[in-house]
This record gives structure tokens, C-alpha cells and sequence, in this order.
């Protein structure tokens, strides 16, 4: 019986640690979107980058509440496409991915001395 608890308890374990891992999104996946001119279904043949390269412009965004009302109204507005579900893989991804470059310099800029 105390074999299935610990059984249990790991798998439960394993699975949370998953579900947060998921929930917080991927960097990486983020990047690669924020460089899609697909995102949202976009028609202006434009993507998160056209604007804002190596992420220039978006430093501080992390720090926003309404980041993904944020991103869907890049979308909609710059990249002429469709908002994407706050809630989805893609959004956390985003939002993950602009937070991984908060207080950094774009490489586009030059630091100051």
C-alpha cells in the first residue's frame, strides 16, 4: 500500500512539474513566432520583428499586465491579422520569449558608456 501512495505521489508530482513547465511557455518557440509573418494570420507580410528587431522597443514589456492585450493589438493593428487566445501555447510562448529579454540591450543597439 505504501509502495501505491509513493507511486501516486510521483506521478502527480511529475505531472504538475510538466503542466507549470507548459504554462509558462518556451523562449525559444517564442522567439521563432515573434519572427513569423504567419502570426495571427497576418496579411502584411510583416512580423514582430519588422518593428521591433532583436526585440528592441519590447525591453520592458515583461512588466506589463495587459502583455498579451499588448501582443494581439500588434497583431491586429501592425501585422493586419487575427489575435491569438491569451490562453494559448503560442501566447505563453510570446509572453515568455519577451520576458527573457527584460533589461537586456538589443543587439541593434548600441550600449552607452
Amino acid at each position: 500500500m505504501r509502495g501505491l501512495r509513493i507511486g501516486l505521489f510521483v506521478t502527480v508530482s511529475f505531472g504538475l512539474m510538466f503542466a507549470l513547465a507548459f504554462a509558462a511557455g518556451n523562449a525559444e518557440k517564442g522567439k521563432a513566432l515573434f519572427s513569423d509573418p504567419k502570426l495571427g494570420g497576418g496579411t502584411a507580410g510583416m512580423s514582430c520583428t519588422s518593428c521591433h528587431p532583436d526585440g528592441k522597443g519590447v525591453e520592458k514589456a515583461a512588466d506589463r499586465k495587459d502583455l498579451e492585450k499588448m501582443v494581439n493589438t500588434c497583431i491586429k493593428n501592425a501585422l493586419k491579422g487575427k489575435g491569438i487566445d491569451p490562453k494559448s501555447a503560442e501566447m505563453a510562448d510570446i509572453v515568455a520569449y519577451l520576458k527573457s529579454l527584460k533589461g537586456k540591450v538589443p543587439t541593434t543597439e548600441t550600449p552607452k558608456k
